[in-house]
């Protein structure tokens, strides 16, 4: 068998499986499929009859290497046949059996067809090298993939490289002994306080690993997710950890819209066992537990809070610090309240350009109106809920009026026709037991048994 020299493919094997941290049969597969590229562009040169070449033409074909012996050959799978109209895919019977009587139509070989060492050409050669750089990063790319797509929605050690534009790319890491990936911190990822020089160290949220041929880094990882936050708390926390303690929901600002404001989370926390302080055991004594969160997010403001089933008792939890008077559910199917506090603590609930409400607002899920206890007019805002509770009902009753006419509606025709047979019946029987016995007797029918 004939085979096109290739000088060192051992140690170019190995080379590449160092420089780009993929595995030895990574490489020999990328330079497989570079190799066949090169074939196809010889043959496409010495196959001036042919005047297109559709995407399954080459199908056939498949290259091999040969490690020990430096070099590749091109094997190609064709079909006998009785008159060969493409020699690329089919071979005569009549030449078939020159070496092997008993071939029959149809049948299949493998074919050595390995170009000549002068015969490959540059340029052949040239479609290789561009092939195979192509190939090497498709497999890098999957070899990421699967190696960081359990790890989406996990937070990972990060150190700064470089900086792309407002992006900053980092350098994560999957576990002990594996190589460093690339990944990028996107600018609305980032935290205003964070200072990102050079080989700083910084965990990250690891948001998305991207798929497809997307250049620059796969990995999207975060500063300002909601998953960080809780990350710290259950690394902080043992009783998170323990599942003792557990974190219901999270509202994070990381970018206020406004650079007067600071950036800000809340977090509901909760327990099933009676005698552990879900709210204190996130705070630590003098605040150790909690302070190492803020550290690690550089001062960012946090209020711990009491998650309660109650939507009232959970809304005032959620405005902390502020103290609230009363929380009055307006409508409770839209999930609109009312919170009344004293004049001196409006600003405090609001919070600085309404920051406080907004994100008690998400947290709870609920549409907050603060309103001033003073100023409130309850006999007014009375009528209104219940002019609402009126309307809810009478919308809830003609939908339920709606849904039952739609049911006799879909009801079968002959199990119509056979309830209107049965009231006429028993029409008729009144009639006629009426007739002949008197209104007692007929009355008696009428009436269901006891």
């Amino acid at each position: 068998m004939s085979m096109v020299a290739l000088p060192g493919l051992q140690e170019l094997i190995d080379s590449i499986s160092r420089e780009r941290n993929l595995p030895k049969h990574a490489v020999q597969a990328a330079l497989r499929e570079a190799l066949l590229k090169g074939y196809e562009r010889y043959r496409r040169t010495h196959r001036p009859d042919v005047s297109a070449f559709d995407e399954e033409y080459f199908n056939n074909f498949e290259v091999e290497l040969d490690i020990e012996d430096a070099g590749f050959r091109v094997l190609a799978t064709k079909t006998i046949v009785e008159e060969v109209s493409n020699p690329d895919h089919q071979i005569s019977l009549e030449e078939v059996q020159e070496v092997a009587d008993e071939a029959q139509l149809g049948d299949t070989v493998v074919l050595d067809v390995t170009p000549d060492q002068g015969e490959f050409g540059r340029m052949a050669a040239i479609q290789t090298k561009q092939v195979l750089a192509q190939k090497l990063r498709d497999q890098q790319r999957k070899l990421i993939q699967e190696e960081f797509q359990e790890l989406e929605g996990t937070v990972l050690q990060a150190r700064v490289l470089r900086f792309e534009r407002q992006s900053v790319v980092m350098a994560v890491n999957s576990g002990f002994g594996q190589p460093d990936v690339e990944a990028e911190l996107p600018k609305r990822e980032q935290l205003p306080n964070d200072n990102y020089r050079a080989n700083a160290t910084f965990r990250v949220f690891l948001k998305k690993v991207l798929e497809g041929s997307h250049r620059g880094p796969q990995l999207l990882v975060s500063r300002a997710d909601a998953g960080l936050v809780v990350d710290l708390f259950a690394t902080e926390v043992p009783e998170i950890e323990d599942e003792v303690v557990r974190i219901v929901a999270v509202a994070r600002e990381a970018n206020p819209p406004s650079r007067s404001v600071g950036p800000r989370t809340k977090i509901a926390v909760d327990t099933l066992e009676r005698d552990v302080d879900p709210v204190g055991a996130c705070i630590g004594a003098r605040g150790s537990r909690i302070q190492v969160v803020v550290n690690e997010l550089r001062g960012e403001k946090i209020d711990v809070i009491r998650w309660s089933p109650d939507p009232a008792t959970y809304i005032a939890n959620a405005l902390s610090p502020a103290r609230v008077d009363e929380v009055r559910l307006i409508n409770p199917d839209e999930r609109q309240a009312h919170v009344l506090v004293p004049d001196d603590q409006l600003s405090l609930a609001i919070g600085k350009e309404g920051q406080n409400v907004r994100l008690a607002a998400r947290l709870t899920g609920w549409k907050i109106d603060i309103k001033d206890t003073a100023k409130y007019d309850y006999e007014a805002e009375t009528r209104k809920m219940e002019a609402l509770a009126e309307e809810r009902r009478l919308a809830r009753e003609a939908e339920e009026a709606e849904m039952a006419y739609e049911d006799e509606d879909d009801l079968p025709e002959d199990e119509a026709d056979v309830l209107g047979e049965q009231d006429f019946d028993a029409e008729e029987m009144a009639e006629s037991t009426s007739d002949g016995f008197g209104t007692e007797a007929g009355e008696a029918i009428q009436r269901p048994e006891r």
